[in-house]
């Protein structure tokens, strides 16, 4: 950049760049230049440079101004000064700030790598060219290979070079550094110099202060006149404020330098983008005359068209929008209309259409501001009138007769709000309330019936022990006012009357509410199907299932309201729509109607002041079914969702549960009742069955009819048969004990009653068989008792005991669930038949007890073949009971095992004590044996005789198996003792003469023994009675 100066008569012309700033500066300050300037070597960059005096090449340092100016400057500093230039006389003369920037500056930027290419084309225009320099023809072609030799020699030091490059810092960089830092300081140093009030932001010479800061005039003289003082201090002045001045370009022509590359951009771009914005310029003002010129021939005609269009539109609407009000504006008396025929559906479909017509598209309408907290107030009215409608359909229905023959109320009469009377079916308005209520999501309905279902249950009872006491005489109901007072004066067939009575009216009462709860889950599964329906319809839709060509209802033929004069609203143009496209796709095109389509079906069913009433199962079904003409997708938010209609569904069942079970806890206080004074423990086997039989044909048939097994009135009935159980157990273990008392251990005969019962038994009747007439022929008692081919020969308490256990074994086919109970106290009775025969018997306690002289081996064999004979039949009860129990009950079958065991060990203690006798004979007989003549002895004759008096008890009781292993046992104790005698005698098997006559005695023995019927071939082996020689 080139400057321009002129101080005083001398005018100086100066570059800058970066390298001759400094250098300008202190030439300005020397004012030692030359007064013309000369051209430098350098002319052909057009830049002047000024001749420098020899003697001025040591240039003399910059010194900084006072900040206040002397007062008398005195000597050459003086004439200094008034030789310099003045700010006031030369204020209009040439400046700095008047140089411009001139070529050769420009070409001398110092950043020439980045010169833009387009500079002399863009300022001169296309014919300038740039035109390259033929090579030279006297210069060789210098390749690479030229340069081969040097590198070779230089290839050792290069890469020394470059590792001390890389290990030593640039100096090239840290003389930049150094120097970039220098003239910072150097700069902010010279900055320093400037005064801060030139630095300020609100700096302003029009402020008197700041002038009087920058111009002290009070060094001047104020007199007027010019002195040579005054102008030595103007000239200082001048001096001072030039220096400053030369500060802050050379400051500025640093910073401008520094950010050179930014400003040249700009300069270079600048022409380019005048270019551009004037062709911009230029094609705008073409677009938009084209813009107007199709505004006025193609846009305003359409665009007229269309603004009519719009407007016949709004005034279609606004008329469409005054036929809606219309029909919103009738609604509320239609609703009262619908609410005096009881018709709540219809009248909340029409409340929840209307609301929803409000809430879309009535929005704001001022006249309207109070109809949706109105239709509100009517919807909680309708509330509270299809509770109390429920509520006395509930009474009604429970409380009615039950000789009835219908299940469900065909005909109910009411009083409307209107105070007219009509005869509604009873059923389609107990659907119409539930889908009323389901729709208000009361679903707390059904409380409702449980409790008067509770209630109904008690009255029940009640008026069935008022009806069944009415027909006693003998019961005063003046003294007696108690029910259950009144139940216990009852003889048993009287009561039990009364409780087969109960039973018949609660299944009656259960049936009934069956039906009606039937009823309840049709409407409840209905609306579950119609919420699926819509979903798969609304699915359909979003698919795009519902959106056929030609299936729709277009905008003409949905506006269905129409307002005539006689104030009713008309359909006609949806059915004439419907006719037109069949009855295949109607459902579909009426899920498609809106609120407003639904809320004039609703108006025009309700308000037919002709038809008088309107039946509640049509606008039902029309309500339930998918798109019908209630408007499903209208009131499908108001509905219950699935899994909440499911929880209705889930209660309805749970309510019929609690029906039962209400049924069986009032039976169970009737029982209860009745039981209170022990009256039912004293019931016989026969009466307590029939008891049983009736509370278990009454617990089958609930079970049936409401699939839930109730445990009340079974656990009132076990807690019965228990004690009953009891009272059973104990009288006939009381009679066995005082038969077994009385028993004289003798073979009694055996009736032919009991004959048959055993061969009842064998063909597996475990039952009492039926009692014969009288007068049929008696036969005669038989001796033995004849069971699977074996006679068993037994006393009389045996035969009772087996009717006794059969008595058991029946009362378990009667009472099943008292099948557990029931074999544990038989388990006891048999414990105790077995007990007590052993203490008679082999305890001998029948010598005190009846007063036998003694226990014979008659009365042994006796007693076991009766032991015998229930251990035949224990199996055949435990067969029987368990077909009774259930698989976990199976272990209490154990005790049965337990008794067989117990029964085993007293017959082999039996047989014991029958050896035991002949035993203790022979030892006493044996000991007094001698081997002498005659023989046989004595002895053993006396044996024989003992063997035959043994045999003659034994064999008419034991069969011949059990006879023989008894005689073997006996006969091996007689071995025994002979043995031993004949070793204490010395007797031995050597053939000598006592050798022979024990041989007699022992041949003669065993002659007897086997002449003995069922001995024949028995195999006594006396061989035995010999020692062996060692």
């Amino acid at each position: 950049m080139t400057g321009k100066c002129e101080c005083g008569r001398r005018c100086f012309i100066f570059s800058y760049n970066l390298a001759s700033v400094e250098r300008c500066t202190d030439a300005m300050a020397s004012h030692s230049s030359s007064p013309v300037p000369h051209p430098s070597s350098g002319g052909s960059e057009g830049i002047f440079r000024k001749d420098r005096d020899p003697s001025s090449r040591h240039y003399r340092p910059v010194h900084s101004l006072p900040d206040v100016c002397p007062k008398e400057p005195t000597g050459e500093a003086a004439r200094g000064l008034c030789e310099g230039p003045s700010v006031v006389a030369d204020q209009h003369r040439w400046t700095v700030y008047n140089s411009k920037v001139n070529l050769p500056a420009a070409l001398n930027d110092p950043r020439l790598a980045k010169r833009e290419s387009d500079f002399f084309t863009k300022s001169w225009g296309l014919d300038f060219a740039e035109t390259e320099v033929m090579p030279s023809f006297y210069l060789p072609n210098i390749t690479k290979e030229h340069f081969g030799p040097y590198l070779q020699e230089t290839a050792q030091r290069e890469k020394i070079h470059e590792r001390c490059k890389n290990i030593c810092p640039n100096k090239d960089e840290l003389d930049a550094v150094s120097s970039i830092t220098n003239n910072h300081d150097k700069s902010r140093t010279e900055l320093e110099q400037v005064p801060k009030i030139f630095m300020k932001p609100d700096f302003a010479l029009d402020d008197p202060t700041t002038f009087n800061a920058v111009l002290p005039w009070s060094h001047f003289n104020s007199a007027g006149r010019k002195s040579s003082r005054d102008m030595a201090s103007s000239r200082l002045l001048q001096e001072k404020l030039s220096h400053y001045l030369d500060v802050v370009e050379v400051s500025i022509a640093r910073q401008i330098s520094l950010r050179s590359e930014a400003f040249f951009h700009a300069m270079s771009s600048q022409h380019e983008l005048q270019d551009r914005l004037t062709e911009t310029a230029r094609a705008v003002a073409v677009l938009r005359g084209r813009t107007a010129a199709i505004e006025r021939i193609m846009c305003e005609g359409p665009l007229r068209a269309l603004r009519q269009a719009l407007t016949r539109s709004n005034c279609a609407r606004l008329h469409n929008k005054l036929k809606l009000m219309a029909a919103v504006h009738q609604s509320q008396p239609t609703v009262q209309l619908l609410l005096s025929t009881s018709e709540f559906v219809g009248a909340l479909e029409l409340i929840a259409t209307t609301k929803e017509v409000l809430q879309q598209e009535l929005q704001g309408i001022h006249s309207f501001r109070h109809l949706g907290s109105q239709l509100c107030e009517m919807e909680k009215l309708i509330d509270k009138m299809m509770v109390e409608d429920f509520s006395m359909y509930s009474r009604s229905d429970l409380s009615r007769s039950l000789e009835d023959d219908g299940q469900v109320i065909e005909k109910w009469s009411l009083f409307s709000q209107m105070q007219y009377k009509r005869s509604v079916s009873i059923k389609d308005r107990l659907e119409s309330l539930v889908f009323g209520l389901l729709r208000q999501r009361k679903l707390d309905f059904l409380d409702i019936y449980s409790d008067e279902m509770i209630l109904a249950a008690k009255s029940i009872v009640t008026q069935s022990v008022v009806d069944s006491v009415s027909q006693i005489e003998e019961i005063d109901t003046d003294i007696v006012t108690k029910l259950a007072d009144q139940m216990r004066l009852m003889t048993f067939p009287q009561w039990f009357e009364l409780l087969k009575s109960v039973f018949e009216n609660f299944i009656l009462f259960l049936k009934r509410i069956k039906a009606t709860l039937s009823v309840v889950r049709n409407v409840v599964l209905e609306a579950l199907d119609s919420n699926q329906k819509s979903r798969l319809l609304e699915r359909g839709k979003q698919g795009g299932l519902a959106e056929a060509p030609g299936t729709p209802l277009n905008q003409g033929e949905a506006e269905l309201a129409y307002l005539t004069h006689e104030g009713l609203f008309i359909s006609d143009a949806l059915n004439d729509a419907q006719l037109h496209l069949g009855a295949g796709g109607g459902q579909e095109q009426s899920s498609t109607v809106g609120p407003r389509q639904a809320l004039s079906r609703l108006d025009g069913c309700g308000s037919d002041s002709a038809s008088g009433t309107t039946e509640s199962s049509s606008s039902r079904e029309h309500a339930l079914q998918p798109g019908g003409a209630a408007g499903i997708s209208s009131s499908e938010d108001m509905m219950p969702s699935d899994l909440e209609l499911g929880r209705v569904a889930n209660n309805i069942q749970e309510l019929l549960y609690t029906a039962s079970d209400v049924s069986h806890d009032r039976c169970v206080k009737v029982l209860m009742a009745r039981a209170k004074d022990g009256s039912l423990e004293r019931l016989s086997s026969a009466e307590f069955v029939f008891l049983s039989q009736a509370v278990e044909g009454f617990v089958r048939d609930t079970e049936e009819l409401c699939c839930r097994r109730s445990v009340s009135l079974r656990g009132a009935l076990q807690s019965q048969a228990n004690r009953f159980v009891h009272r059973f157990h104990e009288e006939r273990k009381t009679k066995l004990s005082l038969l077994l008392d009385n028993e004289r251990w003798k073979q009694a005969e055996v009736p032919a009653e009991f004959q048959d019962l055993v061969n009842s038994i064998a063909d597996g009747r475990i039952t009492l068989p039926e009692r014969k007439p009288q007068g049929t022929e008696e036969r005669k008692p038989s001796d033995y008792l004849h069971i699977d081919g074996q006679k068993y020969a037994v006393v009389g308490t045996v035969l009772l005991l087996i009717r006794i256990f059969l008595e058991y074994c029946q009362c378990v086919n009667d009472i099943p669930s008292i099948s557990t109970d029931m074999l544990t106290r038989l388990s006891d009775l048999l414990k105790h038949f077995n007990s007590r025969s052993c203490q008679l018997v082999l305890g001998a306690g029948a010598l005190q007890v009846v007063g036998l002289k003694t226990i014979t081996t008659k009365n042994l064999a006796l007693a076991s073949r009766c032991l015998q004979l229930v251990v035949h039949y224990i199996p055949v009860i435990r067969a029987h009971f368990e077909t009774k129990l259930t698989p976990k009950q199976y272990s209490v079958l154990r005790h049965f095992d337990h008794i067989t065991k117990d029964y085993n060990d007293h017959i082999a203690e039996i047989s014991a004590k029958l050896v035991s006798i002949m035993d203790s004979m022979f030892e006493k007989v044996l000991s007094k044996y001698e081997v002498k003549a005659p023989m046989p002895s004595a002895c053993f004759r006396n044996v024989c005789k003992q063997m035959a008096k043994m045999h003659e008890a034994l064999y008419e009781l034991l069969p011949e198996e059990q006879a023989q292993m008894l005689f073997l046992r006996i006969n091996a104790s007689l071995k025994i003792h002979l043995k031993r005698q004949l070793a204490r005698l010395g007797v031995h098997h050597d053939g000598g003469p006592q050798h022979g006559l024990v041989t007699v005695d022992v041949a003669f023995y065993t002659e007897n023994v086997q002449s003995l019927r069922t001995l024949e071939k028995l195999d006594l082996n006396m061989a035995e009675i010999w020692e062996q020689k060692r």
